[in-house]
């Protein structure tokens, strides 16, 4: 038998910690009419209300509660296209390939050895050698794609919880050496802009192109972004 003190005063419960929980997702897009559609602000989903009304009142946008069966049911289209997010270092980052069939992962690498399953862990993946036929596979559905994962805090509200990005970036999956390296010269907590950028050019046939990316950037450490913010109060 458990106790029921909450129930006759519900304001006493003690409220829960979201701290060291990943309490929500980022997504750059998501699915019209089982289509994938580009967005040119973050899309925030979670499935706490509580995480909820804090990022509309952080980011703008309305909580809505979807159909979703997954356990971040409550979606959020906000109206940035930037967060400032505290990084904890380079481990905060995973990356591989990955080629899905429906819900079957079918190739699983790191672009030069298999990953899964564990009989052919360390085998050569015979993936494509340049950089653009790797493209052309992916595309193809012949061979994977970058499967990104980054694990945050957002900076204005550090105590909310962790957050995630997961995303199949192939502009994002060429630079992201560079990210982690930054992330490892700082060695500890590092404030980041983690953003959609807007990508803009003609082709040479006269084709105007315009496309979003993932984009991470290495700010500084957060423990001088801390005291920079004190000494200007």
């Amino acid at each position: 038998m458990a106790l029921r003190i909450f129930e006759t005063d519900p304001n006493a419960k003690p409220k829960q910690s979201f701290a060291n929980d990943t309490v929500g997702r980022f997504h750059g897009g998501k699915q019209v009419d089982n289509l994938p559609v580009a967005l040119s602000e973050w899309r925030v989903t979670t499935g706490d209300p509580e995480v909820a009304a804090a990022i509309a009142q952080l980011m703008g946008g309305t909580p809505v509660d979807t159909d979703s069966t997954s356990e971040n049911f409550i979606e959020i289209l906000t109206t940035q296209d930037k967060v400032k997010a505290v990084i904890s270092g380079p481990d905060a980052i995973s990356s591989d390939l990955k080629l899905w069939n429906g819900s079957a992962l079918i190739h699983h690498c790191d672009g030069v050895e298999f990953l899964s399953p564990e009989e052919d862990k360390g085998k050569p993946c015979r993936c494509p050698a340049l950089m653009e036929d790797r493209k052309a596979a992916a595309k193809a559905k012949r061979g994977p794609s970058p499967s990104i994962a980054v694990t945050f805090r957002i900076a204005e509200d550090y105590d909310l919880g962790l957050f995630k990005l997961q995303t199949g970036s192939w502009k994002l999956a060429e630079v992201l050496h560079e990210v982690e390296n930054a992330l490892d010269r700082i060695g500890s907590e590092a404030l980041c802009s983690i953003e959609l950028e807007l990508v803009e050019y003609t082709t040479k046939k006269g084709r105007d192109v315009s496309y979003r990316k993932p984009v991470i950037r290495v700010l500084k450490s957060w423990n001088d972004a801390i005291a920079d913010a004190s000494k200007s109060l």
